[in-house]
């Protein structure tokens, strides 16, 4: 596998990281249709976790099989296929080396009264299924934030010694914050940050709005420009090391193609690493999933 330049400028971002690490950054970068390129768009289904079987699958039945998303991530040319332990297991051997893995090593449930998340993955579970990295969720602003930072710290040293990335979804929720404020500009920004900090790898959130969620915030964005998602999206690979960190954004609840595309521009002109598109593919009739990944890959090379 040859490295471009751009790539390997991205793996110099991260210094302490061993050549198993970046070995492994390095296959998810350079891996399909945008493979060399920086960006990256990457297949996730743990939706059946978080929502059930059938509001995640029965919109297009093939999806209730495993095997069915590595078969899309890889006709689409994606970046990597990420979902919990045993979807990823479903697969693995059939798909051995045929695109890279991210485990996720923590799920939620819609059934569940709190905002928390059991961990059901782990480094030695990724290391056996071949993955390139781990992924795991964490809920600033949660009852449960501070437990769940310490549980990723413990499972980032050890996915780091051996030789595994780490991706992390900070999602803001909690007491505190109502819907509006999940998005918010400087709450998601505030996220990213709190990723980065951790030691995460790539860092995914969900695309900024032009809410400002903290009060005490407000002065201090006096100066950024928070007008258009490009700008908003600047600012939030700001916040993660200037750049320095690989951030994704989400693709959000089931959305109209137009609105969909639209964002995904707004992400590439502001300088996003990629996104992380599930249902809105995934539910989709595979031919139409496989036109609409297309027409994201377009955006994110600049052709469309």
């Amino acid at each position: 596998m040859r490295i471009t330049q751009r790539v390997k400028k991205i793996l110099d971002g991260y210094e302490s990281d061993n050549p198993g690490t970046k070995a492994n950054l390095a296959r998810i970068l350079m891996e399909g249709k945008l493979g060399g390129t920086g960006k990256l768009v990457i297949l996730p289904v743990d939706q059946g976790f978080e929502h059930g079987p059938a509001r995640s699958f029965a919109p297009n039945p093939p999806a209730y099989d495993p095997q069915y998303h590595f078969q899309l991530a890889i006709e689409a040319g994606l970046s990597a296929f990420a979902s919990p332990l045993g979807m990823i297991e479903a697969g693995a051997d059939s798909f051995a080396g045929a695109i890279p893995t991210i485990l996720k090593v923590n799920s939620s449930n819609s059934l569940a009264t709190t905002r928390d998340q059991a961990v059901t993955g782990g480094v030695d579970d990724a290391l056996r299924l071949g993955c390139s990295a781990i992924g795991f969720t964490i809920y600033p602003g949660s009852e449960f934030a501070f437990e769940q930072m310490e549980e990723l710290r413990e499972l980032t040293a050890e996915a780091k010694s051996a030789g595994l990335a780490v991706v992390v979804w900070s999602y803001p929720r909690g007491p505190m914050l109502d819907k509006a404020a999940e998005t918010a500009v400087d709450i998601c920004a505030y996220a990213a940050h709190m990723a980065a900090l951790m030691g995460a790898h790539i860092i995914k959130v969900k695309p900024p709005t032009a809410v400002l969620g903290q009060e005490a915030a407000k002065k201090s964005y006096q100066g950024i420009d928070i007008s258009t998602m490009a700008k908003r999206v600047e600012h939030v690979r700001q916040a993660c090391f200037a750049g320095r960190r690989i951030v994704v954004f989400s693709g959000g609840e089931s959305a109209g193609e137009a609105a969909l595309y639209e964002t995904i521009r707004g992400l590439r002109d502001g300088g996003a690493n990629g996104s992380i598109i599930g249902r809105n593919t995934f539910q989709r009739p595979k031919a139409e999933a496989l036109a609409m990944l297309a027409k994201i890959i377009e955006i994110y090379q600049g052709k469309a």
